[in-house]
């Protein structure tokens, strides 16, 4: 193999590499990572609609980074994990989660 062919293969393994580095689930990040909202972890994934309206509200409510009111970075949250998860949201879950949009405006009073 010639000098100019091993320099070819090997930025090309290096371009490779660098791609599988980069995370690949970028919504999971901002779930985690959020600026507006330190949310309670598995928050989502709680098993009533009352207690995930409860943990956003609470997280809105205490977060000093949050660029909007806490109701709408709570509820902005919720959308977003919702709009995120797509066709792999079972059923069950996608039903709680949008009764506990219900749940969140009944808890801030926007009735």
């Amino acid at each position: 193999m010639t000098a100019r062919r091993k320099t070819a293969v090997r930025r090309t393994m290096s371009r490779k590499t660098a791609r599988k580095a980069t995370p690949k689930r970028w919504s999971a990040r901002v779930t985690r990572e959020s600026d507006a909202l330190d949310l309670q972890r598995g928050v989502f994934r709680l098993t009533s609609a009352r207690q995930i309206a409860a943990s956003l509200k609470r997280s809105a409510e205490r977060s000093k980074r949050r660029k909007s009111g806490a109701y709408r970075s709570a509820l902005s949250m919720l959308t977003f994990y919702i709009n995120r998860a797509g066709k792999n949201l079972p059923k069950t879950q996608r039903q709680r989660l949008e009764r506990a949009k219900v749940e969140l405006k009944r808890q801030f009073g926007r009735e």
